[in-house]
């Protein structure tokens, strides 16, 4: 959702300083890296139980996620390698971020609340799956209610106020599964259009 209707206005903004980072010398795959590991320092802190000094450093891990493409393209140096590579850390930034506060509950709480943030990293990786196998078959896979960016905001809140973090994760999770039902059927509307028109296309041609 954020996305969809924020992504351009944010990018914009950022531009410039992209094109100062160009000048300092720094390259997007730098940016890339800086962010993977403050995403493990992030997990740590967060494990330790210092919730509201994670509500910063995810602040601060999200400052090379948002200035890395912006770097890329004041460099020219835009590509489906960086897309990749981009995508890729991104997974890996969220299951730690999601492995430490699993730790977190699994070190001070008993019971089975350490399974929830595993569980809502689960949903949020069907989510990225299902964009990516979709516009891998030629479909617009964009889009749902809990996005990254979302899912981003609602963490930091509920880092910052630890009383409100375990609704929070929960919010997290039904909004992710939404997401994923809405994903799907996007794509499964599509794809049952192409099948309906392929089917029409072979029966005129039969015809012919």
């Amino acid at each position: 959702m954020f996305d969809g209707n924020w992504r351009q206005a944010v990018e914009k903004g950022v531009d410039p300083i992209g094109e100062g980072l160009k000048r300092l010398g720094v390259s997007a795959d730098v940016l890339t890296v800086v962010g993977i590991i403050m995403s493990v320092a992030t997990a740590f802190i967060i494990g330790n139980g210092y919730l509201r000094w994670g509500f910063v450093a995810m602040l601060a891990t999200g400052i090379p996620d948002l200035l890395d493409g912006a770097v890329a393209k004041a460099s020219g140096s835009a590509s489906k390698r960086g897309a990749f590579f981009d995508s890729s850390i991104d997974r890996f930034s969220d299951a730690f971020v999601f492995g430490g506060l699993s730790w977190y509950y699994a070190a001070n709480f008993s019971g089975t609340l350490s399974v929830l943030p595993v569980a809502v990293m689960s949903a949020a990786l069907i989510t990225s799956y299902l964009r990516a196998k979709g516009e891998l078959l030629g479909y617009d896979a964009k889009g749902g209610i809990m996005e990254r960016a979302e899912r981003f905001i609602l963490l930091s809140a509920g880092l910052a106020f630890p009383r409100i973090l375990e609704p929070v994760l929960w919010i997290m999770l039904v909004l992710t599964c939404v997401t994923v039902v809405q994903r799907f059927f996007k794509v499964w509307k599509q794809a049952t259009v192409e099948m309906h028109a392929d089917r029409a296309e072979a029966a005129a041609a039969a015809k012919n």
